[in-house]
């Protein structure tokens, strides 16, 4: 509990700490969690949590357990329970097993930090090695913690890794929301070839900030999902990027289902396992790197959706958080990307719309110039 008593603090210091002279909203430098083997990272990220693995048992601290079988909405095979991983020789192992349980007959672990890592704009490192054999769906993902937008698909889903045994040495990475989502064919996916994915151990990161998900192996750079708000004027912004909200993640191998299992099930492949070496998460230290007020948001257009507007993202020299926008010179609701639908106005009368970036330590730009807005 000390552990995760200190993670609280260290994750809460932008909200506690009001009042330090010199920085906007009082932000205190971050410092790297104890338990972080690489507390620190070139360009100013800090580690804020880890599992290194190297107990003799899972931390109970840092990862529940989801249990059961049902298919998980993909017509999988297996029966998740707790059993199945097992922390040896510094690495997590998440071994799928052919084994009759609970009308299952395949056993298998998934694992979150739902509750006990929750983040939002962050840097994420999983050094993992993926199980071979035909039939196994591993993967590394993350989905959201309170469904702000609803349920899946409104709220999101990111996949940082997937990996199909019947295809051996290509890796994926994906997103999922109301707009992009595979079950209406249009999710946004990348695809990689990489060669001894099931025997050698491989970093799988992301870097994640306002409108841009990078998606990194071994520092290489192999896939960018960006909001752009000229190719989703018809719709809200977090019906095509709803990632401005807190996500957990998840560890599991599933058996078979709609992908992993397309080509059937090799039962001789069993047991067969997923080991990770351990998980790191890193966040920039705002209050030491922002320096800067952010620029002035500019060129506001009138969007295919309805009573809402987008514009040129400010820029920053550590990034723009959000976007404050005026009516009528009175505060009226923040945008967290460059685009704002305006409700609850009267129709047919026309508002006079400024818009004003903030940045992480709460410094703002200067408000734009007026758009003027007749509401329909």
């Amino acid at each position: 509990m000390k552990k995760l008593l200190l993670m609280f603090i260290i994750l809460s210091l932008p909200v506690l700490a009001s009042c330090q002279q010199g920085v906007p909203n009082g932000l205190l430098p971050l410092s790297p969690v104890e338990d972080c083997a690489v507390g620190t990272l070139e360009g100013g990220w800090v580690c804020i949590w880890a599992d290194e693995f190297d107990g003799d048992e899972i931390d109970s601290e840092k990862w529940n357990f989801q249990t059961g079988g049902g298919g998980w909405g993909n017509n999988e095979l297996q029966y998740y329970r707790p059993e199945n991983a097992t922390v040896s020789d510094g690495r997590l192992i998440i071994t799928a097993k052919k084994e009759s349980h609970m009308g299952r007959q395949y056993t298998s672990a998934r694992m979150t930090t739902k509750y006990r890592g929750d983040w939002q704009y962050m840097r994420i490192q999983v050094s993992a090695k993926m199980p071979g054999g035909r039939g196994t769906w591993p993967a590394i993902w993350m989905m959201p913690t309170m469904n702000v937008y609803g349920g899946w698909p409104n709220s999101g889903e990111i996949d940082i890794l997937e990996y199909v045994g019947y295809d051996p040495d290509k890796i994926h990475t994906a997103i999922h929301t109301q707009k992009f989502n595979h079950k209406i064919g249009t999710h946004l996916f990348y695809t990689k070839t990489l060669a001894d994915v099931e025997t050698t151990f491989h970093v799988y990161e992301m870097i994640w900030s306002p409108g841009r998900l990078e998606m990194r192996v071994n520092d290489e750079l192999f896939g960018v999902f960006a909001y752009t708000p000229v190719f989703n004027q018809e719709v809200p912004y977090h019906a095509a990027f709803p990632f401005d909200q807190l996500f957990y993640l998840i560890l599991n191998v599933a058996i078979g289902g709609d992908w992993g299992g397309r080509e059937g099930v090799d039962d001789n492949m069993f047991p067969t396992s997923m080991e990770v070496e351990y998980v790191r998460v890193y966040q920039l230290d705002y209050a030491t790197l922002d320096k800067e007020t952010p620029s002035t948001p500019a060129n506001i257009q009138l969007a295919q959706l309805p009573n809402t507007l987008f514009w040129t993202p400010s820029t920053d020299d550590v990034g723009v958080e959000k976007y404050a926008i005026y009516v009528d010179g009175d505060f009226r609701q923040y945008a967290s990307l460059n685009q704002a639908r305006l409700i609850g106005l009267n129709v047919g009368q026309t508002y006079s719309i400024q818009i004003q970036a903030v940045d992480f330590v709460g410094r703002r730009s200067g408000k734009s110039d007026s758009f003027l807005l007749t509401i329909v």
